[in-house]
C-alpha cells in the first residue's frame, strides 16, 4: 500500500504547533497548545528526548580519540564513469575540497534504526544483511516495477564528490558512487498526476535493532517534489570511496540531495511512490517548528536551538568552523527550483 495511504488519516497540519510545560500568568489562553496535541502524549515525550539528543550530538564527536571501525567486508564497484574535473565541477558533480576521510564517513553516523548514539551505529549494523533487497517503485506510473538489487546496480554508476550539511552543524565531502534518481524514475514513466516522491526505509526490527523503540515513528519515510527528484544532482547511492555503501551508510542503496540537509537523504529503501500530494517526512513530522519539508540548506534560518550560519567539518580540528553557504553551495544547479518562494518560510 503506497505511503500516503498508509498515513492519510494522520493529521500533519500542526506546522505553528507551540508546546508550553506551565501556563505562566501572562500567557494569553490563543497561545496555550490545542487539546488533541497537548493529549499526544506519546510524540511530545519522544520529541522532548529527541531535542536534548540532537542539542549536543555536534559536541560528541569533538574528543581526540580515533573513530572505531566495524565495516562489513566492502566490495569494489567497477565501470565507475568519471567526468574530467572541469566539466564535473561545473554541473555541481564535484567539489573542489579536501575528501573526508573513510573511517571519518563510516564511524560518524545519523542512523536511529540501529542507534541514536553515531559512534555505535556501525557497530550495531555490522551484521545488516543486504541480500536480497527489492526496491517497489508504484504509485502514479505507468509501469509499476519492482527492482532487485542487481538491477539497480546494473544501472550506469557514476562518481559524485557532494558536500553533505547536516541540520546538526557538521558537514563532511564524499565521494558518493551512484546513478541519477530520474534514470530510475524514467523507467516507470510518472504520469501526469504525480507532483511529488516518497521514500520509505526498511521497517524490520530483527535486522534494525533500534526500530523495537518508539525513539521515531516507523518506518522512517521522505519526500521530494518530483522536480527535485528529477533533477541532475539528485542520486541513489550504491557505494562510496569506489567500494559498497558500508551499512552505517545507507546500504544497500539511499538517496543523496546534496543540497538539502543530510536527513532528506533517506537510507535503505525499500520503496518508492509516486504521489500527487505532498508526502510525509519523519522529521518534519516529529517536530515541525524544526525541520521543513523543503529543508534546504539556508544559512539564514537557524533551527530554533542552534544557529545555521557556521558548520564544522568532521575530521577537521575541533576549533575550526566554516562558513555555510546557501544550498549548500549548490545554488548555481538549483536555486531557480524556488524561484517566486521565501526560502525562509518554506524552509
Amino acid at each position: 500500500m503506497p505511503i500516503r495511504e498508509q498515513r492519510r488519516a494522520k493529521d500533519y497540519n500542526t506546522a505553528e504547533t507551540k508546546m508550553l510545560f506551565k501556563r505562566p500568568d501572562d500567557i494569553k489562553s490563543s497561545e496555550i497548545t490545542p487539546k488533541k496535541v497537548y493529549l499526544n502524549r506519546r510524540m511530545f515525550m519522544r520529541a522532548g528526548a529527541l531535542a536534548a539528543t540532537t542539542a549536543t550530538t555536534a559536541v560528541v564527536y569533538r574528543k581526540l580519540n580515533s573513530p572505531t571501525s566495524a565495516d562489513s567486508p566492502s566490495e569494489t564497484i567497477s565501470n565507475v564513469d568519471r567526468l574530467n574535473d572541469e566539466e564535473a565541477t561545473r554541473q555541481g558533480f564535484k567539489v573542489d575540497e579536501k575528501l573526508t576521510a573513510r573511517e571519518h564517513i563510516t564511524n560518524y553516523n545519523n542512523f536511529y534504526e540501529f542507534s541514536t548514539n553515531k559512534q555505535s551505529v556501525a557497530i550495531e549494523a555490522s551484521g545488516f544483511v543486504t541480500r536480497p533487497w527489492t526496491v517497489v517503485v508504484d504509485g502514479l506510473v505507468g509501469k509499476p516495477t519492482t527492482f532487485d538489487l542487481d538491477q539497480l546496480l546494473a544501472f550506469p554508476q557514476e562518481e559524485r564528490v557532494y558536500r553533505l550539511r547536516c541540520v546538526e552543524a557538521w558537514s563532511m565531502v564524499i565521494p558518493w558512487i551512484g546513478f541519477p534518481l530520474s534514470k530510475l524514475l524514467g523507467k516507470v514513466e510518472p504520469t501526469s498526476q504525480a507532483k511529488y516522491v516518497a521514500f520509505q526505509t526498511l521497517h524490520d526490527r530483527q535486522r534494525m535493532p533500534n526500530q523495537v523503540t518508539g525513539v521515531l515513528d516507523w518506518p522512517y519515510v521522505e519526500g521530494l517534489r518530483i522536480d527535485e527528484a528529477m533533477h541532475p544532482l539528485t542520486i541513489l547511492a550504491t557505494g562510496l570511496y569506489g567500494e559498497t555503501l558500508p551499512p552505517q551508510n545507507g546500504a544497500p542503496i539511499r538517496l543523496v540531495v546534496p543540497w538539502k540537509y543530510g536527513f532528506k537523504s533517506i537510507k535503505s529503501i525499500v520503496r518508492i511512490d509516486l504521489v500527487s500530494e505532498q508526502p510525509p517526512a519523519t522529521w518534519n513530522l516529529q517536530a515541525p517548528r524544526e525541520y521543513g519539508f523543503y529543508s534546504n540548506v539556508n544559512p539564514d534560518v537557524d533551527h530554533p536551538r542552534w544557529s545555521q550560519r557556521r558548520e564544522h567539518r568532521i575530521g577537521e580540528s575541533i576549533f575550526s568552523s566554516q562558513r555555510t553557504l546557501l544550498f549548500n553551495g549548490y545554488a548555481d544547479q538549483v536555486a531557480h527550483l524556488y524561484a517566486g518562494m521565501d526560502l525562509r518560510r518554506f524552509f
